[in-house]
Formats: structure tokens, sequence, C-alpha cells
């Protein structure tokens, strides 16, 4: 089918529907307050349920559930954007906008994929908050976080991040130090350990499990490692953490 030549019959007939769209300049507005952590600003707009209004926003698809989808993936996609261009690690805003879109295929109804939207936007928020408080300039830092989050589940030494940035370990020891309050040592066990918070909430794995999962030298280290950190043992954790919902 020449998709052009009948788009040029619709064009040319006026048979397009008269829709007048939304101004962009809203749009932008949104997407730049999720990606300076905005948290207020954007809990009003979820409040107010502008994502589920039809109102200018196109008709992508004449089934309202799909064409909810398309705009919700449209959404993510921008945010992702955004997000990574105002800080955040870009693995990390990626992975978080394929675990969103994939989330899709279980949602069947608008309810449901506005409920979806509203945990996306402010997920990116709140985390874009958290980062922005703790940003740092340095493009040598912020790749050295980047490559720590791609790789948190492998062993990470200072050698392994200098030769990915090409400069001496004892450089990026000083600078890491410099920049962020902490070694780059404590910084990478303080990432593990976020990783094995959520494990902890949210999975059945073992221990030893986690412990090999974030590389971890023993199961023991882990436990050792983690009390540093919160004060408390991984069991304890897990009992008094269990039901906390993930987006507190």
């Amino acid at each position: 089918m020449n998709y052009q030549k009948e788009w040029l019959l619709l064009e040319a007939n006026d048979d397009i529907d008269e829709i007048e769209h939304r101004n962009p300049n809203e749009e932008f507005q949104f997407y730049r307050a999720v990606a300076s952590g905005d948290v207020e600003l954007v809990r009003k707009n979820c409040e107010q349920g502008r994502f589920r209004q039809d109102d200018g926003v196109g008709v992508l698809s004449r089934d309202p559930v799909v064409n909810l989808k398309y705009h919700f993936v449209i959404t993510t996609a921008m945010i992702t954007r955004l997000c990574g261009q105002h800080g955040m690690e870009l693995e990390q805003a990626f992975r978080l906008s394929d675990f969103y879109i994939q989330k899709l295929d279980d949602m069947h109804t608008i309810e449901e994929i506005c409920r979806l939207h509203d945990e996306m936007v402010m997920d990116y928020t709140k985390k874009m908050c958290k980062n922005l408080r703790s940003d740092t300039n340095s493009k040598h830092i912020n790749a050295s976080k980047e490559y720590i989050y791609a790789h948190i589940k492998e062993r990470i030494t200072i050698e392994d991040l200098a030769n990915e940035l090409g400069v001496s370990a004892s450089y990026l020891s000083r600078l890491f130090k410099k920049e962020t309050g902490m070694s780059v040592s404590s910084y990478i066990r303080q990432q593990k350990i976020e990783i094995a918070k959520n494990l902890l909430r949210f999975s059945d794995c073992s221990m030893i499990e986690i412990a090999n999962q974030l590389s971890f030298s023993s199961q023991s280290h882990f436990i050792q490692q983690f009390r540093e950190v919160m004060g408390m043992t991984p069991k304890k954790y897990r009992d008094e953490n269990r039901l906390t919902p993930w987006y507190d």
C-alpha cells in the first residue's frame, strides 16, 4: 500500500480528524519538571489526571487502551532521554524505561495504564531529585558512576575504572574522594547494598544468592558489609521491610 498517497488524499480531502493538539510547551514543562526532580509539580500533574485526559493528545489508535499505551511509550521515551541529559546514569535511565514499558504487556484497562504512568513519572522524578542533590560536574566522576551502575553485579576495582577512563588510579581516587566525599570502594559498596536492599525486600533470594549476584567474596562478607552500612543484618532488614511499598 502506498501510505504517502493515502496521506495526501486524506489531507487534500480534509478527511483528517479535526483535533487541535495540546500546546507542546505544556508537555515540555512536564518533562522538564521530571528531569529537574520537581516532585511536587509532577505529583500535582498526576493528581489532576492530565495523562488520561484525551483533549489535544492526538489519536494514535482507534482502540482507547492501545492509544494510551502508545502515549505511555512516548512519554517514557522523552523522560528517559531528558533525565539522561540531566545527570541520570544512561544505563539506569534506559533500564528503567525498559522495565516500565514491559509492564504495559500486563495492562488491559485505562485505569491500570494511568496508575503505571503515575508510578513511572514519580519514580524518575524522585531519582532525579536525589541525583541532583548530590550531582557533580566532573565528567570523570559521572563516567565512573555510569560504569559502576552498569557493572554493579561484578567485582569492580579502582584500576578497572581508571583503565576505562584512561586516567591513573591515584588521580581518579583523589578526584572521586574530593567530589563525592567518599572513596571509590565505599561508593561501590553503597551501590551494591542498595541493590541488596531491593533483593531482600522483593525477592526470595537467600543470603548466599545475593552475595553471589553482587560479587561479594562470601556470604559472611556480604552480611558484614551490609551491617556496616545499614546498622543491622540483612535478615533483620528483610524482616522489617519485606512489605514496604517500592515507591515509598
